[in-house]
């Protein structure tokens, strides 16, 4: 049996949409169970105001930019449309950009086995959310600045930790 190189790419990229689709469900995972009233989930106004810098970016990109200034800062994506960008950085960090009428509202990256990823006091602060099966979470809002972020590690055998940055409705 040949393999040609259009018959790798075919395969390549339906890996990719694949891992792009799990990562999604993942995210849609930690969103639904983030708002599950825990206590943890909530964030007092002080408790925002105490962070000295608050995460709201990532690489350069924030909320509010347009594709195009997005993407001038991440290079080309790996998988490009006009409602998401995804990116492969390296072998263990991967990030998406969503889009709603061309402007960025949410960001999303995720660091294998955390290698690479901020420490979660600088994204979130202190009292992540344990978990018992291992894993942790916290998800701060800053109101006055319609604007999210979360903090996710995972507790699988390969932990991914993810960070989102999103845009309050």
């Amino acid at each position: 049996m040949r393999f040609t190189i259009e018959k790798f790419r075919i395969s390549r990229m339906e890996l990719i949409y694949f891992g792009l689709g799990v990562l999604l469900l993942l995210l849609w995972g930690i969103v639904a169970s983030g708002q599950t009233g825990s206590q943890t989930a909530r964030v007092a106004k002080g408790s925002a105001l105490q962070q000295l810098e608050v995460y709201r970016e990532y690489r350069g990109v924030r909320l509010g930019m347009t594709a195009t200034e997005a993407r001038a800062k991440l290079g080309e994506p790996t998988m490009k449309s006009d409602e998401q960008d995804f990116y492969i950085i390296s072998p263990t960090e991967t990030a998406q950009l969503v889009y709603n009428a061309q402007k960025v509202v949410t960001i999303s990256a995720d660091y294998t086995q955390g290698v690479g990823a901020p420490d979660y006091k600088s994204v979130v602060g202190d009292n992540l959310q344990l978990r018992p099966d291992g894993s942790s979470f916290k998800m701060v809002p800053y109101q006055s600045e319609h604007f999210w972020v979360s903090y996710n590690k995972s507790a699988a055998t390969v932990p991914v930790v993810t960070i989102t940055i999103g845009t309050l409705k």
